[in-house]
């Protein structure tokens, strides 16, 4: 960060990544990169990018009001479990060698866009409530989410979608939710033990948390198909970027 000019292009980058984000898409895709450009070192932008995009858990919540109502009861059981897998993905991070799950991270990321694209085919099979799919893969996921984040709404939008509600934009608000839950828990051991850079952090929360005010609602009003595309698209992606550089 060296002024002005810096804080001025986190937070722009924070809206675009949290309209994205918030809208079923991946805010990484955009919040990550910017760190970089500002000339932060690859572990610091990751860490600050998840400090972050926890302002997008409460800008998503009040623009999800519609489909979140009448899933408390569904939330109160399974945040707690995101968050956990939040905090040991924070945990991996921390102790495990830079890198060390780098070429396993874009087929992740690819096998959650291909689910998304498969989702209708696979909700028709889902497993019901009293399978064990919600569950191991929201471990999964959050543990993922946790140590980098990067496509991790896409996974966990392919598993709501499939495992839990099939139209978008429901599945879309309690992806939200979990997600922000998995961040805060993350956040948190970074903020004691992470290298943030909090100026930047700040600049690019304040920006996410603008955009996280408009992605429900797009979500909303786009169809279905289409934007399940668009994201699975964003996610392939993203993939093969992280396959040709893992530093990405």
């Amino acid at each position: 960060m060296t002024g002005v000019g810096d804080i001025a292009l986190l937070a722009a980058a924070g809206v675009l990544a949290g309209l994205v984000g918030s809208a079923g898409a991946i805010t990484s895709l955009v919040s990550y990169p910017a760190l970089l450009v500002v000339g932060l070192p690859a572990l610091s932008a990751n860490v600050t990018n998840l400090v972050a995009a926890v302002a997008c858990w409460p800008g998503a919540a009040l623009a999800s009001q519609p489909e979140l109502v009448g899933k408390g009861s569904w939330l109160r059981r399974w945040i707690p479990l995101s968050a956990l897998g939040g905090a040991g993905g924070a945990v991996l991070l921390l102790v495990t060698p830079p890198g060390v799950f780098a070429r396993v991270v874009p087929f992740l990321v690819a096998l959650g866009s291909l689910a998304l694209l498969a989702q209708p085919w696979l909700a028709a099979r889902r497993d019901g409530a009293g399978g064990v799919a919600l569950p191991v893969g929201l471990v999964g996921t959050a543990v993922y989410g946790g140590y980098f984040g990067a496509g991790s709404g896409v996974m966990t939008l392919a598993l709501l979608l499939i495992t839990t509600e099939p139209r978008l934009a429901s599945a879309n608000a309690l992806k939200n939710m979990l997600i922000g839950a998995q961040v805060l828990v993350s956040a948190v051991a970074f903020g004691f033990f992470g290298p943030v850079d909090w100026a930047a952090a700040a600049a690019l929360g304040l920006g996410m948390f603008v955009g996280s005010t408009l992605g429900p609602g797009i979500t909303r009003r786009v169809p279905a198909a289409p934007l399940r595309w668009v994201v699975a698209a964003i996610g392939f992606g993203l993939a093969v970027q992280l396959w040709v550089d893992p530093s990405a």
